[in-house]
């Protein structure tokens, strides 16, 4: 391999020149049945060479990728729905991450000679623009010269119906029913029994419409709708009372949360509610990553510019396979139907706290999530 020469981890990043481009795109446009088809189609379709470059795109795809067929035309489809991995040296399809994208192996089915069929999560740089997509490529032959015929269908109303189906049948009923249970024991309990029930009941109801409020709050971000109420927040108290709070969650039978003692009194001016919302997240994931008798930590820092950042720290590290996928939508190691918790907590981080999410996670030093927050919100990014 040559100093220059793109490092590949997936796909080729061999590219067709503009002028190859521009020929196959005038061969396909000079098909005037091929292209009435393709724009009566409902769902994005794109003509790929066989560098993966599209030459040519329906009217579908030029108005959900933003941008006339001219100025997609020799772009590979990660770059022109804006993925956070098309920047890479040789751009769509060749990092890590792309090995475990819906498109790319349904484009490396289609250039093995067999139809692919793919789920594929896009994530931008804008969480809230992300995709979710259901991808069908297939080898297609034009004047003797091979391409790839890719159709894509948005199915993100689908991922979050399922999603939201997860947290209201599920988990919420699990804690309707758990009220229900307690509300049932109250007549026949005792005076210290009823002291005890009483708090039981108290703490699932808090749990219930905590996730109901969480829930809320996620579709009225991804729709820009979400109002948020800032005032001054003294991040270290905001972390006692939230440890208290998940120390009697469910995710934490037989397992440690603590908050690490160090941690300064940091005052900054953000959402407390969304905050709240947040770091719960970062708290119940990693409670329920960890096996029992492991011990979570939680704790937080003074940032250079007076902001703040907050972290939560679990000893197990995260396969190779899920670190890449973690911020995307619809992923999630529970269940098919889940997925929203570590996207939405990037989502109402960085589109309304105007802070950054990242993580790190290895064998020795085990998995910490970190956000770092500024002294006070900038307005939200209009959509």
């Amino acid at each position: 391999m040559t100093p220059d020469r793109p490092v590949c981890r997936f796909l080729p990043a061999e590219r067709a020149s503009r002028e190859e481009v521009l020929r196959q795109h005038r061969l396909a446009s000079g098909a005037p049945l091929l292209r009435a088809l393709l724009d009566a189609m409902p769902v994005m379709v794109v003509l790929l060479n066989k560098e993966r470059q599209i030459v040519c795109a329906n009217r579908a795809a030029q108005e959900k990728l933003g941008g006339p067929a001219e100025a997609l035309l020799g772009r590979r489809f990660g770059e022109a729905a804006g993925c956070v991995h098309s920047g890479a040296a040789g751009g769509c399809g060749t990092t890590q991450s792309c090995s475990l994208c819906g498109t790319a192996n349904a484009q490396l089915d289609a250039l093995s000679g067999r139809p692919g069929a793919r789920e594929c999560r896009i994530s931008t740089l804008d969480p809230a623009r992300s995709l979710d997509l259901m991808v069908w490529t297939t080898p297609f032959v034009l004047e003797g010269e091979d391409f790839l015929l890719t159709a894509a269908l948005d199915i993100a109303n689908e991922k979050r119906r399922r999603a939201l189906e997860r947290v209201f049948f599920h988990d919420a009923l699990n804690m309707v029913g758990a009220v229900r249970g307690l509300a049932e024991l109250l007549p026949q309990a005792g005076p210290e029994q009823l002291r005890a029930f009483s708090a039981d009941l108290s703490r699932s109801a808090e749990q219930l419409v905590g996730e109901l409020a969480s829930q809320r709050d996620l579709a009225a971000a991804e729709v820009g709708e979400l109002i948020v109420d800032t005032g001054p927040c003294e991040v270290r108290s905001l972390l006692a009372a939230l440890a208290g709070v998940y120390r009697a969650h469910d995710a934490a039978q037989g397992r440690g949360l603590v908050l690490d003692p160090s941690s300064p009194q940091v005052a900054i001016v953000s959402s407390r509610v969304l905050l709240t919302r947040v770091v719960g997240n970062m708290i119940k994931n990693a409670l329920e990553a960890e096996r029992r008798g492991a011990t979570v930590t939680l704790g937080c820092a003074r940032e250079p510019d007076g902001g703040a950042s907050v972290w939560v720290r679990n000893p197990s590290a995260m396969p190779r396979e899920v670190q890449l996928q973690v911020f995307q939508r619809s992923f999630s190691t529970k269940d098919p139907s889940r997925g929203l918790g570590a996207y939405g907590m990037r989502l109402l981080s960085e589109r309304y706290l105007g802070g950054r999410v990242s993580f790190t996670s290895d064998p020795e030093r085990g998995t910490e999530f970190r956000l770092v927050l500024p002294p006070s919100p900038p307005p939200p990014r209009p959509r």
